[in-house]
């Protein structure tokens, strides 16, 4: 009984042995495919965009919905300060007993226009980038179901027996069922 213990024992050993063989040469080939893909990398040339190509993306990007719903996000936590802090335009003498209450970081904060912030440069910079994003993504949608909504229909099928949804119903005269149901 011991022997097939032992035989056990030695099978497990060599299960191990080819197990780590098998991670090692996996590895070895792992760092070869990052080897040829760091060569690749190291010898491709990024192409040429030129003014025009460079507009065209910056253009693509800005109009992308993804960037528009960015903005729209941006903006709303740029508008957090005009409720946290006291705004000029609102009361000028509330500004004025902040900064002077707050003489440390009062001068900062109005530096950074945080007591004109719907009025600031920053936070106009945002939603104009915004209106111009969502301009950029709703008209050529706009333009596309124009199109669609005035041009023809398509033609129904020549044969409509060859579609799955075909079906006949055959009612009889005498079911005294009226043609409106």
């Amino acid at each position: 009984m011991s022997e097939p213990v032992q035989g056990k024992k030695k099978s497990n050993k060599s299960a191990s042995e080819s197990a780590e063989a098998d991670n090692a040469a996996d590895k070895a080939n792992d760092k070869a495919i990052d080897k040829a893909i760091d060569k690749a990398k190291a010898e491709a040339a990024l192409p040429v965009l030129g003014i025009v190509g460079m507009l065209r993306w910056a253009w693509t990007q800005l109009t992308s919905m993804r960037t528009a719903l960015f903005l729209l996000l941006l903006l709303a936590v740029a508008a957090v300060p005009g409720s946290l802090f006291p705004q000029r335009p609102a009361n000028p003498s509330i500004v004025t007993q902040y900064i002077s209450d707050h003489p440390d970081y009062g001068k900062l904060l109005d530096s950074v226009q945080l007591y004109d912030v719907y009025s600031s440069a920053w936070f106009s910079a945002i939603y104009i980038l915004l209106f111009i994003s969502l301009i950029g993504c709703v008209t050529p949608r706009a333009i596309a179901h124009y199109k669609a909504m005035r041009s023809q229909p398509p033609r129904t099928p020549k044969r409509l027996s060859r579609l799955p949804e075909y079906g006949t119903l055959v009612l009889p005269a005498d079911a005294g069922i009226p043609a409106s149901k």
